[in-house]
C-alpha cells in the first residue's frame, strides 16, 4: 500500500481534483493500476532517485520532445551522480576493481542499443542509443564498446571513486567468492543483500510522450564485487527493458539472473497485450521467478514496473522495499511504494 504520497501545493491541486475526477479515483482507495493525467505525456522510473531522473526527462515530455530523448535525457542524472553507488559514475566496481557499465536504450519504432562491460565512460546509455542510430548492431560489449565511445567523443574518464574504492578495499578483507549468487555481497555487508535497496543497481525509466509515442531506457553499475565480466539483465533488451509502442513498455530491477531467466520485462508487455493491467503484468511475471525457484526467491529481490498506451502504469516486486517515481502535468515528484510479494 501506498505510504509516501507527496502532494504540490493543495491549491493548486483543488481545482485539478474537480476536473479530473478519474486521476483521482485511481489514487484514492488503494488501486495500483494508476492511470496517468488524461492525454498528457508521463514518465516513471525505477527506486527513490527516480524522482530527480523524471524530472530532466519532464522537460523533454512538456516541451512536446520525443518520448526517446526524455528518457534518455532522465538516466543521465543518476549516471552522474555521484553518490549513487549502484549506477553510472559512482557504481561500485566488481570484485577485481574494476567499474563496468551496462546499459540499454529502445524507442518507439522497436529499435534499440546496448553496451555491456564498458568502462571509463561516465554515460553508458548515450552510447547505446549511438549504437542504435550508427551502427547495424544492437548490442557492443567491453573494449569494443570502449572504442567506439571513444571514436564518438565520449571522455575517457577513471571512474572508479574514493568512496568505491574504499569499499572495495574494505571487501576484500573479508572476500569470500563461491557459485553462490552474488556470495560477495553477503560477505561485505549484510545490509548490502543482492537487490535491496543498498544494491539493486538498476535505473530503468519508461515514458509516453504527447503524441502517444513510448520509448525506454535502462542503465547500472551492476551489482557491486560481481565477478568481473559478469552481465545482468539491464543491457538485454527483453530481459532489462522492453518497448512495444503498440502495447507498452516494461523494465526490471533487482537480481538480473533471474530477469534473464524469465525474459521478464517482455514476458510483462505481453501479458498486458493480452489484456492484464500493468499491476498486474508485473505481478505475474514475478510469479514466474518464485515458480522456477521458489525457494532462492525469498532471499533476493526483482522488481518490475510496467506502463501501457493508455498511461496506466503498476508495479510488482518480490519483496518490500521496491519504489518507483511518476511524473506527469500533475505532479512531478511523486514516489510510491510498489506492491510485493513476500
Amino acid at each position: 500500500m501506498i505510504n509516501r504520497r507527496k502532494f504540490i501545493k493543495a491549491g493548486a491541486m483543488g481545482a485539478s481534483m474537480v476536473s479530473t475526477g478519474g486521476f483521482l479515483a485511481a489514487y484514492a482507495g488503494g488501486n495500483h493500476n494508476r492511470h496517468a493525467a488524461a492525454s498528457g505525456p508521463v514518465v516513471i522510473s525505477t527506486w527513490d532517485f527516480g524522482v530527480a531522473a523524471n524530472q530532466a526527462a519532464w522537460t523533454k515530455l512538456e516541451a512536446g520532445g520525443r518520448a526517446l530523448d526524455a528518457v534518455e535525457a532522465g538516466v543521465r542524472v543518476p549516471e552522474a551522480d555521484l553518490a549513487n553507488v549502484t549506477v553510472g559514475k559512482g557504481g561500485y566496481p566488481d570484485r577485481d576493481g574494476h567499474v563496468t557499465l551496462d546499459a540499454c536504450i529502445m524507442d518507439e519504432h522497436g529499435n534499440c542499443g546496448s553496451v555491456a562491460a564498458l568502462e571509463h565512460i561516465t554515460h553508458p546509455i548515450s552510447v547505446a542509443r549511438l549504437v542504435m542510430e550508427k551502427t547495424p548492431h544492437v548490442m557492443l560489449v567491453g573494449a569494443g564498446a570502449l572504442q567506439f565511445a571513444l571514436e564518438n567523443g565520449f571522455e575517457r574518464e577513471n571512474l572508479l571513486t574514493p568512496e568505491g574504492e574504499a569499499a572495495w578495499k574494505t571487501w576484500l578483507k573479508e572476500r569470500k567468492y563461491e557459485p553462490v549468487i552474488n556470495i560477495e555481497n553477503r560477505s561485505f555487508n549484510v545490509e548490502r543483500l543482492p537487490g535491496n535497496r543498498y544494491n539493486h543497481d538498476t535505473i530503468g525509466m519508461l515514458a509516453l510522450g504527447r503524441n502517444g509515442d513510448l520509448s525506454g531506457a535502462c542503465t547500472t553499475s551492476g551489482m557491486a564485487f560481481k565477478m568481473h565480466g559478469r552481465v545482468g539483465d539491464s543491457p538485454i533488451i527483453g530481459a532489462g527493458l522492453y518497448v512495444d509502442n503498440e502495447v507498452g513498455g516494461a523494465t526490471a530491477t533487482g537480481v538480473g539472473e533471474e530477469v534473464i531467466r524469465t525474459v521478464g520485462s517482455f514476458l510483462v508487455v505481453e501479458l498486458m497485450r493480452q489484456g492484464l493491467s500493468p499491476r498486474d503484468a508485473c505481478r505475474e511475471a514475478v510469479k514466474r521467478i518464485i515458480n522456477k525457484k521458489p525457494e532462492a526467491a525469498k532471499k533476493i529481490q526483482v522488481g518490475f514496473l510496467a506502463l501501457n498506451k493508455n498511461g496506466e502504469y503498476g508495479a510488482f516486486s518480490l519483496q518490500k522495499g521496491f519504489s518507483f517515481a511518476v511524473c506527469d502535468r500533475y505532479q512531478q515528484d511523486l514516489l510510491l511504494d510498489g506492491e510485493s510479494m513476500y
